[in-house]
């Protein structure tokens, strides 16, 4: 399904009480719950609400001057993944602890201030930590922090500032051809690790078996598929070249998936857009430093890429019901 995603015109499926009812009944006998089909039948329309009041705010950033963008963005965001969590979490919100923004940061900016440089620190309880338990699996440790720049090379698009501006690309691309994918043989020496070694962990990671290095490539014995990015993985997919890639170093935080990242950056530039006025003012209108051609690049991206990775979520598992 995710090969035909058309923007939101991709999520019109949805808006439909019956189809929500019946979509949200059958992840709810998955997850094992009492009375699925009364849970989904009081859940289909806040269901359908969060993904169409999520669509308006995207919608108003996309004709917003870019001061208002950040806001529109991270609450548009903010109700993606509140329908997101509605299929695994029937409950929620089950108490007021995950209402909050589950995510901190410096309130007032010190002097000779960098975007780069900013931080973000998780929190124990709002939707942040519970998207990341409750989407990915993932449990944060509070008080754990990322800069702006790390959340920014976790995403492939940004490449296309980070090598002209910076000197270095984030990512390398599998090679394609006739619809099989490989990973070239210099990988191992990116990671340090033998041909063996690297086998085990690409299958631990990606879930896809590797064959044999001939001829300077490993064959893929599946294809990758953005569905794969529901789980933390170094695969990440490039939405707009339309590409898999890989990250050329491993860090801390290298497997947080790709939503998070978009969240957590979408929450600092809300927070700057609305309480840091005269730098956010300045760095819009005079353009002083790097710090703007990628704020307003990830803007761009997130514009369209966050939605389609929230359809390769609600979608997972949807495929043979035809094109949508």
């Amino acid at each position: 399904m995710w090969r035909s995603y058309r923007g939101w015109d991709s999520f019109s499926f949805f808006l439909s009480a019956d189809y929500a009812q019946s979509y949200l009944q059958e992840r709810y006998e998955k997850l094992g719950c009492n009375s699925p089909d009364h849970r989904s039948f009081e859940n289909s329309y806040s269901f359908i609400y969060y993904l169409e009041h999520g669509s308006i705010y995207y919608s108003q950033a996309s004709q917003a001057p870019i001061v208002l963008q950040p806001i529109l963005l991270f609450y548009g965001l903010v109700h993606l993944v509140k329908a997101c969590i509605l299929t695994v979490d029937p409950a929620y919100p089950e108490t007021t602890a995950v209402l909050a923004h589950g995510v901190s940061t410096r309130k007032r900016k010190k002097q000779q201030y960098q975007f780069f440089e900013d931080e973000v620190k998780f929190q124990k309880n709002g939707l942040f930590p519970h998207l990341s338990d409750k989407l990915f699996h993932m449990k944060q440790i509070e008080g754990d922090k990322m800069s702006m720049e790390e959340l920014l090379r976790l995403i492939p698009e940004m490449d296309s500032l980070f090598w002209p501006l910076e000197g270095q690309a984030n990512f390398f691309s599998f090679h394609e051809q006739d619809g099989y994918y490989f990973v070239p043989e210099k990988t191992l020496d990116i990671y340090h690790m033998a041909e063996g070694r690297f086998n085990e962990f690409f299958t631990a990671q990606a879930g896809i078996q590797l064959g044999a290095m001939k001829e300077g490539f490993a064959r893929l014995e599946s294809p990758p598929s953005p569905y794969s990015l529901n789980q933390p993985t170094l695969l990440k997919y490039h939405f707009l070249d339309k590409r898999f890639v890989m990250p050329y170093k491993k860090g801390q935080h290298s497997l947080i998936p790709e939503l998070m990242a978009h969240y957590l950056l979408l929450y600092n530039l809300s927070m700057i857009a609305r309480y840091e006025t005269e730098w956010w003012g300045e760095a819009v209108k005079m353009m002083p430093n790097r710090d703007f051609p990628f704020i307003k690049s990830f803007l761009e991206i997130t514009r369209k890429k966050s939605p389609f990775l929230i359809y390769c979520y609600l979608t997972k598992g949807l495929k043979g019901r035809g094109d949508i």
